[in-house]
């Protein structure tokens, strides 16, 4: 009695090869602190998603996937993110009443959704799958697109559209004040230093040391202290500053030597 091993299809490898990296991919879009990280973990996801579509024979899911959800959503995502800011701290304030009751209750009716979808597609065969496809995939689709869901499917474009323009009318930036010339920014730099006290001049250069010549380097003031202000708020930001302070020993001993010599404490050897 001969024994039958089932073979191993291509679906089933897509799917136990790439589904623990999709929920990799959906953890980290929920738990990643930054939103870019976030945003990464989503197009990590939605890659594996596409892959699924190609080799369950969905060449045109396959490249709408790719195209628009990955392509054009997600890099729009990440443009307001940029527009906004990576560095932008979220406000834990809750302004709306009752919003994480209600996103608590949402979130429990979508996991008894997912759950009630995975029964039924485990416990029940589908129905009409093979009539709704039988001249393919891909003509199946179009067909519904452009007969019965062509509303919702223009209606969709017209939102991508006004959701991109309202990015770049909210990147562009137009001069709502009189451009101010050198001789009235002298001017108003030279009032705040009069008012607040602040430094007319340029912000002081990164520090050059023999050991260290980067641009996290902070420099050193005359009495031998870090000058916060040399280092950029973006690095100070990601904590990219260089520890400093084996590097202000050599300044101290040189004014130390030299108030020495001011006191007479070293002898002229002239």
């Amino acid at each position: 009695m001969t024994t039958l091993i089932p073979l191993v299809s291509a679906q089933a490898v897509a799917f136990w090869g790439l589904a623990p990296v999709m929920v990799i991919g959906a953890l980290i879009m929920v738990f990643a602190r930054k939103a870019v990280h976030s945003a990464l973990g989503l197009a990590m996801l939605m890659i594996c998603l596409a892959v699924q579509y190609a080799a369950l024979d969905a060449p045109f899911l396959f490249v709408v996937q790719i195209i628009v959800y990955t392509g054009a959503i997600l890099m729009l995502f990440l443009f307001v993110m940029m527009l906004v800011g990576v560095d932008a701290s979220d406000s834990l304030v809750e302004t709306i009443r009752g919003h994480r009751v209600l996103v608590l209750l949402a979130g429990l009716g979508l996991v008894m959704l997912l759950v009630a979808a995975v029964y039924q597609g485990l416990t029940t065969d589908p129905v009409g799958l093979t009539a709704a496809t039988q001249d393919g995939n891909v003509p199946s689709i179009a067909q519904l697109i452009f007969t019965r869901y062509v509303f919702p499917f223009e209606a969709t474009a017209a939102l991508l559209i006004t959701a991109a323009l309202g990015a770049m009318v909210l990147a562009h930036g137009e001069k709502l004040t009189k451009k101010v010339r050198q001789k009235e920014a002298i001017g108003l730099r030279m009032k705040a230093y009069a008012n607040t006290g602040a430094h007319p001049g340029a912000l002081p250069n990164s520090g050059v040391y023999a050991r260290n010549n980067a641009i996290g380097a902070p420099a050193l003031l005359p009495d031998g202290s870090i000058a916060e202000a040399s280092v950029s708020r973006p690095l100070a930001t990601r904590g990219a500053i260089v520890e400093a302070g084996d590097l202000v020993a050599p300044a101290h001993r040189t004014f130390a030597e030299i108030e020495a010599v001011h006191n007479g404490d070293v002898e002229d050897q002239a």
